[in-house]
């Protein structure tokens, strides 16, 4: 007869070895224990990183920004207006013409910027796409610049007397020579390069020996090379033009304008975008694989560091101002020796000195971002004229939109907010720090 109670569990088991007693996975309380808990599909990670990544906040920056210039667009039409006159008795006629104003706008970007399909023949219909890729040149050039300077701790601002200076020692160095477009045109392209050097090299000489503030040097020296050369090309027997009484330089010489990479059914793609992936190329190796561009990056991560594993900090400066100064040079030879070659003035920048800010911040400061984001900036200015031709759409809709789209970069977290995307770690271990030092103050 068994001793077990009814209703009682069955007897301890008794007398069996360790090892035979069956394993309790969890507390007593029947809980797993975290190693039983199953990890997260591979896919959902992957997902979480991807939406967590500055691709997609950038991607999404321009999203917005394109839906704001939609609305600008929208609320700067007459037919919009006309009809938001009656919107409660016909609401359809309204949202029918902000839709016929939104599409058409960026309908006519694209035509300008991409492709036409409107036009008879292929060449012209690719014709915007090669616009695009001509006006990105010196973008991307100057882009390049900025951003190594971003790289090194340094906010560099010059570009737009960078690229004057460029401009003015090419023209005094080779527009007087008659050489052979072998020798000539390469001659030009390094006298640019080599001015644009030097005028960047003076802000890192200054930085590195007396320590000023490089954004007050840049912003200087972009005032005294304006000045400088509106001087030389109003002074005859320097850069005025020759028996002219205008303010304006020779024309660049034949010899040293770049060829037309496709021909001359499209004026504004030379070899000079050629030259632009070569730059590119060149940063992407300098930054990333060259021990010169470890040394750069460590200065920039941290300087006392840096400075604590023996760079020399001061060097690297000077180094990183001189290859901006440099490709800020080559974004104003894309200018005079490509698109602008019946002379120049002061005015010659055409603001891409101060565009290059934004296409480094839009490319987060990566040589092939940078390329990337010159190319997108390249179409909002080819499709602009476009816009404006055919839908009487202001350029400065486009400005807009691209002052928009580094103010959404610079504030991932409001992205992040708007499209419900995960906080990135930085940003969970920033409000962490935040709660702990207000519950630090409340006690």
């Amino acid at each position: 007869m068994s001793d077990q109670t009814p209703g009682a569990g069955p007897e301890p088991l008794k007398g069996l070895p360790p090892e035979q007693l069956p394993s309790v996975s969890g507390p007593l309380t029947g809980s797993p224990s975290p190693a039983d808990v199953p990890a997260a599909p591979r896919q959902n990670v992957f997902i979480k990183d991807l939406l967590r990544s500055s691709w997609v906040t950038t991607l999404l920056a321009i999203v917005v920004a394109m839906i704001v210039g939609g609305i600008l667009m929208a609320l700067t039409d007459e037919e919009v207006r006309e009809a938001s006159g009656y919107f409660f008795a016909r609401p359809g006629d309204t949202l029918g013409a902000v839709w016929n104003a939104v599409y058409g706008g960026y309908e006519a970007m694209f035509r300008g910027a991409i492709f036409n399909p409107r036009a008879n023949d292929f060449a012209t219909q690719i014709r915007p796409l090669t616009n695009t890729l001509g006006f990105a040149a010196p973008l991307i050039a100057a882009g390049l610049g900025v951003a190594l300077a971003f790289r090194v701790g340094l906010f560099n601002i010059g570009g737009r007397g960078q690229i004057l200076i460029a401009c003015a020692v090419a023209a005094l160095l080779t527009f007087n020579l008659d050489l052979p477009i072998f020798l000539q045109l390469p001659l030009t392209l390094a006298a640019g390069i080599a001015g644009g050097a030097i005028w960047g090299g003076i802000v890192g000489v200054l930085k590195a020996r007396t320590g000023a503030h490089e954004v007050i040097l840049t912003i200087m020296l972009n005032y005294v090379a304006f000045y400088l050369v509106t001087w030389m090309v109003r002074t005859p027997g320097i850069l005025q033009r020759p028996a002219g009484d205008q303010p304006i330089s020779g024309a660049t010489p034949a010899n040293a304008q770049f060829p037309e990479l496709l021909g001359p059914r499209f004026p504004l793609l030379d070899w000079g975008f050629v030259i632009v992936i070569g730059a590119t190329v060149f940063v992407w190796w300098l930054v990333e694989r060259s021990s010169l561009g470890f040394r750069l990056r460590a200065v920039g991560e941290n300087p006392h560091a840096a400075r604590a594993a023996g760079i020399s900090v001061q060097r690297m400066y000077i180094y990183a101002m001189l290859f901006a100064g440099g490709l800020a040079g080559l974004a104003g030879m894309n200018q005079i020796q490509g698109s602008v070659t019946t002379g120049f003035d002061g005015l010659i920048d055409a603001g891409i000195g101060f565009d290059a800010i934004t296409v480094a911040l839009l490319g987060r400061s990566r040589a092939w971002g940078v390329f990337a984001a010159g190319i997108l900036f390249g179409a909002l200015k080819a499709g602009s004229f476009t816009m404006q031709a055919s839908q009487d759409i202001p350029v400065d809709i486009v400005l807009v939109v691209q002052s928009l789209i580094v103010l959404f970069i610079a504030a991932p977290p409001l992205i992040r907010t708007i499209f419900f995307l995960p906080k990135t770690d930085a940003e969970k271990a920033a409000k962490a720090r935040a709660k702990a030092a207000k519950k630090a103050v409340a006690a």
